[in-house]
């Protein structure tokens, strides 16, 4: 009987400890499932406010002031310009290996004219760097506005440039992501660029030689237009399949104000030896020579200044007008396009054509002159030789065509066998006698 309440009492005793096991293991449950609830709206709230925030900010941000934005790419050109010096100037021919063992041949009879150094012909031409005073280049601005006048009108008349564009954009180059785009405006503006304060300075290009320093023009130039490309096209998203979305997309960019300081030079010519494919003959033959033809260098200096202003649609249904954003993206990635081209420490080379006055690019009426000496014929003439000359290559097609079409009807043998069939008595020189 003592064996059943201690039974009893182990019973309870073991079973107390089990109790408050489960109530421990029950109690904190509540006050975790409360902290999740709290952090999951805390997610939500945080990634509600991150959206709102960029919507704010990134896309319907204002952006900076022309001023601002032009003092600013200024700025970091300077810096720019710090960091990578150029080591070559804008007036600096390229140095070729063995060029200074060129030796031209020599002539009696073309004497070699004196060397012109840059003092010497400032002192022939009577500039003065240091007291002459800038130019207004007003004709200059005439010539120019007349080139650009004639530009204009052939560009409307023939489209050549709306087809020339259209084909370019939709060229290899075009990403994947975009559909065919469309030029929706073009407008080459009607106002012309202005050319002021020309001065003319000496440049050193590196050169040791003494008296070695070439001859740069600056100019300002101010353009104050409207000139307009517009285009529309469609954003295409092909993940996970093609055609999963399109988002309508039309931009239009307008040059409203440029103004720099445009930097001109000549590059002379260069003769230098043409590198041979066999070095053993290069050792007992005089190399030939090549030329780089004279070419005319132009660059902007980094202070320059490009106004635009950009108009942007996108979306079909409900539209996004003027996001800021893009504007600043297309203008960041025009300057950097003309940076990489003509900002210094990069130039544009244009080659000059020969200056030498030609026959072949004489242009207006025959003179007395060539009329006796029978050198120019005049236009009837040359329309009877031409059309004589066309006569004459018919006949020669017709002939061949018929001698094709006879070998090909059953004389395969030659001239010979066809001259027999048709009965006449010519034989080739040498023939065989049948």
């Amino acid at each position: 009987m003592t064996a059943i309440p201690s039974l009893q009492s182990c019973i309870s005793q073991s079973a107390q400890p089990a109790d408050t096991d489960i109530d421990s293991q029950s109690a904190p449950q509540q006050p975790s499932s409360l902290s999740f609830t709290e952090g999951f709206l805390l997610g939500q709230l945080s990634v509600v406010i991150l959206i709102g925030a960029f919507i704010k900010f990134f896309i319907f941000g204002d952006p900076p002031s022309p001023e601002t934005t032009a003092s600013t790419r200024a700025l970091a050109r300077q810096s720019h310009d710090k960091g990578h010096r150029r080591s070559f100037s804008i007036n600096s021919s390229p140095h070729v290996a063995g060029s200074s063992d060129v030796r031209h041949s020599s002539s009696n009879v073309l004497r070699n004219p004196p060397r012109l150094t840059t003092p010497i012909i400032l002192a022939k031409t009577y500039y003065n760097v240091n007291a002459h005073q800038p130019e207004s280049l007003d004709w200059f601005n005439v010539l120019i506005a007349q080139t650009i006048a004639q530009f204009r009108t052939d560009a409307h008349q023939d489209e050549a440039i709306l087809t020339s564009l259209t084909k370019i954009l939709n060229g290899p180059q075009k990403p994947d992501f975009l559909s065919s785009i469309r030029i929706t405006e073009i407008s080459l503006g009607e106002d012309f660029p202005i050319l002021s304060n020309c001065r003319v300075h000496p440049v050193d290009d590196g050169s040791t030689e003494p008296d070695a320093a070439k001859l740069q023009a600056r100019m300002d130039v101010d353009l104050s237009d409207l000139i307009t490309f517009g285009i529309e096209t469609k954003i295409v998203l092909n993940w996970p399949r093609p055609l999963t979305a399109v988002l309508p997309v039309a931009l239009a960019v307008s040059v409203v104000r440029f103004s720099g300081t445009l930097s001109i030079s000549f590059l002379p010519s260069v003769s230098h030896p043409t590198p041979s494919t066999h070095p053993s003959s290069s050792s007992h033959s005089q190399q030939p020579l090549s030329t780089t033809p004279t070419s005319l260098a132009f660059s902007f200096l980094p202070d320059y200044r490009l106004d635009l202003n950009v108009r942007s649609l996108v979306g079909s249904r409900s539209r996004l007008q003027d996001i800021p954003k893009i504007a600043q993206m297309v203008e960041n990635r025009l300057h950097a396009w003309i940076d990489e081209r003509c900002v210094e420490p990069r130039v544009q080379q244009i080659a000059l054509p020969s200056l030498w006055p030609r026959k072949k690019n004489t242009r207006g009426p025959p003179s007395e002159e060539d009329d006796g000496l029978g050198i120019r014929a005049s236009e009837p003439m040359r329309d009877i030789r031409e059309e004589a000359r066309r006569e004459v290559e018919e006949e020669r097609k017709k002939d061949r065509e018929h001698w094709e079409r006879e070998a090909a009807g059953g004389h395969p043998e030659g001239l010979r066998w066809r001259s027999r069939a048709e009965g006449g008595g010519y034989e080739m020189p040498g023939a065989m006698p049948l």
